[in-house]
């Protein structure tokens, strides 16, 4: 039971599900297109990383002091977290998204010479993921998010 008393975790995933959840109506105001699966999904506004880690560093903060060792790890953590949603998982989901134009336009030269469509779905590549990282103000988003679910949960609810 003392698992569902430790606040930075309880804060953390909490952030994880915040974000996820807020992420449905933003895309829904910005591109007028309802699409339910952002909530299991990476990438988008605010992110769901920065949330989680800084919730968690905040909480670890709140509960260990901004003093403390376990502090300084958690926020470390955080912030080379963000630093990769932002930086290499970024453009690993620019360079999918180019793979997956170039998969396509070489999927449609073949199919001039071959039959590339009668071809069963197992046969074809799938397309590769391109939503994997954030902009930068999608990962300050989820952060200020985060910091500010932690400081409402443990001052008002804990």
């Amino acid at each position: 039971m003392a698992l569902f008393e430790n606040f930075p975790l309880i804060i953390s995933l909490l952030g994880i599900f915040v974000a996820q959840v807020i992420k449905v109506p933003i895309h829904l105001i910005v591109s007028r297109r309802l699409n339910w699966g952002l909530l299991i999904s990476n990438g988008g506004m605010p992110s769901s990383h920065s949330c989680a880690v800084t919730a968690l560093a905040t909480g670890v903060g709140l509960e260990s002091g901004f003093r403390s060792t376990v502090f300084a790890v958690a926020a470390m953590f955080a912030i080379i977290t963000m630093f990769d949603a932002a930086g290499v998982r970024r453009q690993a989901g620019e360079h999918a998204s180019l793979l997956n134009q170039l998969r396509k336009d070489f999927a449609t030269f073949v199919s001039e010479f071959r039959n590339w469509q009668d071809k069963s779905d197992y046969e074809r590549q799938k397309d590769l993921k391109e939503l994997l990282g954030h902009k930068p103000i999608e990962v300050y988003s989820g952060a200020v998010l985060g910091i500010l679910l932690a400081l409402i949960v443990f001052y008002y609810f804990w």
